[in-house]
């Protein structure tokens, strides 16, 4: 089962998936309290999805069709599915997120966490409000540098499982 599936099967309304630290280090600062990352979904209408394959089956491939289905715009970001010309959702994929004409509320990051950094320079350039490094995905230089670039930032936390946690149904 993968985790994406296992979170919306057993999530609680009242616990966090993850109860991460305020601060990671001694200098980054990560949303953690319920009340921030609801202003965060709430205020957000564009999620560009870095790393999202068009497998039904993955991880990204659910939370991206979960947070769709909320109302949310969402915007693929994969190289691979640029060269292949494949949609994913409906939607026309970039190679990196400097390739989206248009603004990101949430660069949505599924990879690994030694490859995150040129992933939030990209972020940084294309002019993003937040970055949200999914569960599993620790890198504090990364969120570091976000922070330091006037990003939100949310790390080790799973979209989709935050969503339907916090936001009213």
């Amino acid at each position: 089962m993968s985790v994406a599936r296992w979170l919306f099967s057993t999530y609680d309304k009242q616990e966090s998936a993850v109860e991460a630290p305020r601060r990671y280090g001694k200098e980054v600062l990560v949303l953690t309290s319920d009340q921030e990352i609801r202003e965060l979904l709430t205020a957000a209408r564009t999620v560009a999805v870095v790393g999202i394959s068009d497998d039904p089956e993955r991880d990204s491939y659910m939370v991206a069709e979960f947070l769709q289905r909320q109302g949310y715009r969402i915007i693929p970001v994969n190289p691979r599915l640029v060269n292949l010309n494949i949609q994913v959702l409906g939607e026309k994929p970039y190679a990196t997120l400097r390739d989206v004409p248009e603004k990101i509320d949430i660069v949505d990051i599924f990879r690994r966490p030694e490859t995150v950094m040129p992933v939030i320079e990209d972020a940084i350039a294309a002019g993003a409000g937040a970055v949200w490094m999914q569960l599993s995905i620790v890198n504090e230089e990364a969120a570091a540098r976000a922070e330091a670039a006037g990003l939100k930032v949310v790390m080790n936390r799973c979209m989709a499982v935050e969503y339907r946690r916090l936001m009213p149904r």
